[in-house]
């Protein structure tokens, strides 16, 4: 874990809100949760594996001496498990004041497809699917918080585009391509649900950010044990970013346009009820979005899609209910 400083981002104070950042055991959410928990954030960490995440916390009270950290568990690819956590934060009526939609996977290297206990294919339903599922059980508490919520893409989405015949890579498989689709379909999710808290007065805020390419995570060892020439990882290290680095996008998606909380609390920190308008977009400033201090970004076009940001509601929705109707009979 890097130990550099999280943020070169200026944060504002945020002592008295609640962040629950996804995928913070490792690399890039790592240093998104330093960051928020260095700005004074309560800090919540869904986490796979509790010994990282044990791990974690000590790095940022290290940092951040008097955090306040706490652990759940969560693990995307198990819809139960997903279930479990927001059953949980609903019933402890948790405030949530910043979601960071960050986790995901991506298995370069192996060329195998692989499914998910829920027979799910693992890259839809871990960087798309479980994330899709959080988010609509926790909308009573989303949108009584008006909660700011950052979805994060990658530069792969910028390319890659659902193919509604084959949403999850059945009949033709790549890494690259399932990896890809599955942040394409979180992006038209993001975009939808900015739609329809804006058309709902529903309050929640919702940004996009992308880390750039981040050669020092363990994102692909399996590729990297693959490289004989060194020759492609350093001209990444030369144009990307360092996880620290690539963390700013996802900190400034966080509290770029906030503002002081309302008189009444419910109405949340973050803008009055039907705020929620176009999302924000934040990435590298850099050559090709690779790398270098973040900044705003043109949106890439294909995921405000109307159509399809509503049919991928759709499709998510079908597929939660078909599970859950099959669990139950």
């Amino acid at each position: 874990m890097s130990r550099m400083r999280a943020s070169q981002v200026a944060l504002p104070d945020l002592r008295g809100r609640t962040a629950l950042v996804t995928g913070a055991s490792d690399g890039v959410g790592v240093e998104i949760a330093r960051g928020l928990a260095a700005a004074g954030a309560d800090v919540v960490l869904p986490v796979r594996n509790r010994d990282k995440g044990a791990r974690v916390i000590d790095l940022i009270r290290t940092d951040s001496p008097g955090a306040r950290v706490g652990l759940r568990d969560l693990d995307l690819a198990r819809l139960a498990s997903v279930d479990a956590l927001a059953a949980a934060i609903r019933t402890e009526r948790a405030p949530l004041d910043i979601v960071v939609l960050n986790a995901g996977i991506v298995l370069l290297g192996d060329p195998q497809r692989h499914v998910s206990v829920d027979g799910f294919e693992l890259h839809f339903q871990t960087n798309f699917l479980g994330h899709f599922a959080l988010t609509a059980a926790l909308l009573p508490l989303l949108r009584e918080r008006g909660t700011r919520i950052v979805v994060q893409l990658s530069l792969a989405a910028a390319i890659a585009r659902p193919d509604w015949n084959d949403l999850q890579s059945e009949r033709r498989y790549s890494p690259l391509r399932a990896y890809g689709a599955s942040k394409a379909a979180l992006g038209l999710f993001a975009y939808e649900l900015a739609r329809r808290s804006a058309a709902g007065s529903w309050g929640i805020s919702v940004q996009l950010s992308h880390p750039g390419v981040v050669p020092d995570t363990g994102i692909a060892p399996a590729l990297r044990a693959r490289q004989r020439s060194g020759g492609a990882r350093q001209l990444a290290q030369r144009l990307g970013n360092t996880p620290a680095r690539a963390a700013q996008p996802a900190l400034l998606a966080a509290v770029t346009d906030a503002v002081a909380p309302a008189a009444d609390a419910s109405r949340g920190p973050y803008g009055r009820p039907g705020h929620a308008a176009s999302p924000g977009f934040f990435g590298p400033s850099g050559l090709l979005h690779l790398g270098g201090p973040a900044d705003a970004l043109r949106p890439y076009r294909r995921l405000a899609d109307p159509v399809a940001g509503a049919r991928m509601w759709a499709v998510a929705e079908k597929l939660l209910r078909d599970r859950t109707d099959a669990v139950s009979a």
